[in-house]
């Protein structure tokens, strides 16, 4: 018996991909830059100012 042919076929992992997949020279993705402590603490002053006194 030519155990070689039996079993389940390989899936399509082992075929290459499209000559579309990664290509070289795609942009980089950027993230955005950090806000810093001031800025934080400025935006967080005046959530909270914005929530003590909602008629502003």
């Amino acid at each position: 018996m030519d155990y070689s042919k039996s079993g389940n076929p390989k899936g399509a992992h082992h075929n290459p991909r499209g000559p579309d997949h990664a290509q070289k020279g795609a942009p980089k993705s950027v993230t955005p830059p950090r806000e810093t402590k001031e800025q934080l603490l400025a935006r967080m002053k005046a959530a909270a100012a914005a929530q003590k006194d909602p008629k502003a």
